[in-house]
């Protein structure tokens, strides 16, 4: 008897015979009503009554060849030692029904989230995880349980986000299965409905669709900004703190949380540690002679704090703080009626890298991008910090008036 083979199953057409597997005695794959689908029978007489039975084992090609093969095999064991497979496989499903009933979904959720946060990259990601259930899911499938739930049911969930709030949906979903999935695996849920969902809900925008641009201010006005908001009356932690920010191209949380013990003042470097960046490895940033004199009058004027920009009680400032900074100085973006953004400024760089011809991976290492081709990133093993310091220098001089020279008196005001 031949043995089947993937290319042989995958080739299975409606309205032939089953194919015998060939390794197996009884098992074979029936043909589906499509061609190279199917679904794996086990076909045995049971040593408990007598009589012929036939055991599904899922359907091809979801459960591949190999994995039917083991299962088979299984149930064969089972049959050498007396035992209906089908009967064993009943009194299971059983039993973890039962054990099922101790958990809703918001009981699992809960559940899985208290056994898995301790893996996640920070303790707002953890909240934000258990949050958006709390909003989306649990006040329609919190109190249902796990073993109930079909993919319909999740699909109701998510219908008032799906198109609309797109991406967060697809948080939502992901989580869902994730919790799901730790179901199957504790046996208290058959299967997992919510790789299905998709099917039972209109198609999302396109990720090019979804995508929100944080509003930029065009490159060309900067200089005028930063003379007439940051560098016009007095300083303000906003104030620096924003120029600090525009002047590094660095991300607003990455300036707002810096400490002194990452600037290396001989060499004139930010060491941004892997801790806080988005890529997760240390970033070195070049520092102009303005960001320089910027930590000078920070260092004189706090006492003693371990943040470079504290806020008044001392602490990380929030990160509402600068957008506030440019909505209520209707800081206008190149998006009609848009205020712009902290984050817009490193597009706002990376236009004026652009358009002044720095080369590509200056400018992307400047932003701390990741290279996403996995060949090309083998071979990048330096950040280029020398080359990169010509370039930030000529930006800050840019930023601060095309050349006329800004320092820390002009700012103080006197």
């Amino acid at each position: 008897m031949a043995i089947l083979s993937d290319l042989k199953a995958r080739n299975i057409k409606p309205n032939t015979p089953p194919v015998a597997d060939g390794t197996i005695t009884g098992l074979r794959l029936e043909p589906g009503k499509t061609k190279g689908h199917g679904k794996w029978t086990l076909r045995f007489v049971s040593p408990v009554s007598t009589k012929r039975r036939d055991m599904g084992l899922g359907r091809y090609p979801d459960v591949a060849i190999s994995e039917a093969r083991e299962l088979a095999s299984a149930a064969r064991d089972l049959i050498r030692r007396g035992k209906d497979p089908i009967d064993e496989r009943e009194a299971g499903k059983r039993e973890r029904s039962v054990s099922s009933q101790i958990y809703t979904f918001r009981d699992a959720a809960v559940l899985f989230h208290e056994s898995s946060k301790a893996g996640w990259s920070s303790e707002r990601h953890s909240e934000n995880w258990i949050s958006s259930l709390e909003m989306y899911v649990f006040p329609r499938l919190g109190c249902r349980k796990v073993n109930e739930l079909k993919a319909k049911d999740f699909a109701e969930a998510l219908r008032p986000i799906w198109v609309q709030k797109a991406d967060t949906a697809s948080r939502v979903k992901q989580r869902c299965s994730a919790i799901m999935d730790w179901c199957v695996a504790r046996e208290v849920s058959e299967d997992n409905p919510v790789g299905v969902v998709n099917k039972l809900l209109p198609k999302q925008p396109g990720s090019r669709e979804r995508v929100q641009h944080h509003p930029a201010m065009p490159w060309r006005d900067i200089p005028h900004f930063v003379k007439s908001i940051l560098h016009t009356g007095k300083p303000s932690l906003s104030k620096l703190m924003l120029e600090f920010l525009i002047l590094t191209a660095a991300r607003s949380g990455e300036v707002r949380c810096m400490s002194w013990a990452e600037i290396d003042f001989e060499t004139s470097t930010w060491t941004v540690p892997a801790s806080r960046m988005k890529a997760k490895t240390d970033h070195r940033v070049p520092l102009s002679a303005r960001a320089m004199e910027i930590l000078a009058h920070q260092k004189e004027t706090i006492n003693g704090e371990e943040v470079v920009f504290p806020s008044v009680r001392g602490k990380v400032p929030s990160d509402a703080m600068l957008s506030k900074f440019l909505r209520d100085n209707r800081v206008k973006s190149s998006d009609p009626n848009r205020t712009a953004t902290p984050h817009g400024f490193r597009s706002s760089f990376r236009d004026w890298a652009s358009e002044n011809e720095y080369p590509r991976d200056f400018a992307e290492r400047a932003l701390a991008h990741t290279i996403k081709n996995a060949a090309e990133a083998a071979y990048h093993r330096t950040d280029l910090l020398d080359q990169r310091r010509n370039m930030m220098d000529a930006w800050a001089t840019f930023v601060c008036g095309l050349g006329v020279k800004t320092n820390v008196i002009s700012i103080r005001g006197h």
